[in-house]
């Protein structure tokens, strides 16, 4: 999570249009938008930070990933991936558009990915903050640097460990689930999906 953020935000109104922007955050469904995901981290990551290409694009992003794509009036202006392990969820790649950053983006894309964790019954979420920033991360990532992990340093910065304790809400997914509730599409299953829809055609069994 080396995303160029500005550690000195203090709560403080910000007076410029951007101060209450209109703000969604969507999960990356399609080649539309995950070129949307791609831009805004080549634009932040190799632009600004000057990270090598094979370094930014390591070979994850197709690997048990979700993306998020934070966009203002459908204009894309921030990005954050989530990482799927056994007992935990992995927060990475968190990128913002310079012009939005010290607005509320960067706190919409986290909010958004600990509802979608936790409601994937994740209770721990972890987070590689690069040393400078532990102060924002520690503010509004509500997480904590491990104290018996070293700094350890990639792709030219030094980082810490930072771990945030969650509560799943009591309608989180289990195994035990509604079987269409884990056929719809990822973030969206309070809402009934396509597959949903087609319930109400007979079973034929076309195949049988």
């Amino acid at each position: 999570m080396n995303a160029r953020v500005d550690p000195k935000l203090s709560g403080e109104p910000i007076h410029c249009e951007l101060a209450r922007p209109r703000f969604e955050t969507v999960v990356a469904r399609t080649l539309e938008d995950l070129m949307q995901v791609m831009m805004v981290r080549s634009l932040v990551y190799i632009g600004e930070q000057q990270c090598p290409y094979d370094e930014e694009y390591d070979g994850n992003d197709f690997c048990g990933a979700t993306h998020l794509i934070l966009r203002r009036n459908n204009e894309p202006v921030g990005t954050l991936r989530i990482r799927w392990f056994a007992d935990f969820a992995k927060l990475e790649r968190v990128a913002v558009r310079p012009e939005y950053r010290g607005t509320r983006a960067t706190l919409e894309l986290v909010r958004e990915a600990f509802r979608i964790a936790e409601k994937k019954g994740y209770r721990k979420i972890l987070g590689h903050a690069q040393a400078r920033l532990l102060p924002f991360w520690g503010r509004y990532f509500k997480g904590f640097p491990r104290q018996s992990r070293d700094t350890f340093v990639f792709s030219d910065h030094d980082y810490v460990e930072i771990v945030a304790e969650t509560t799943p809400p009591a309608d989180a997914l289990t195994i035990d689930s509604d079987p269409m509730e884990l056929l719809r599409p990822e973030g969206l299953w309070d809402r009934p999906g396509v597959l949903d829809w087609s319930k109400a055609r007979p079973a034929t069994n076309p195949l049988g």
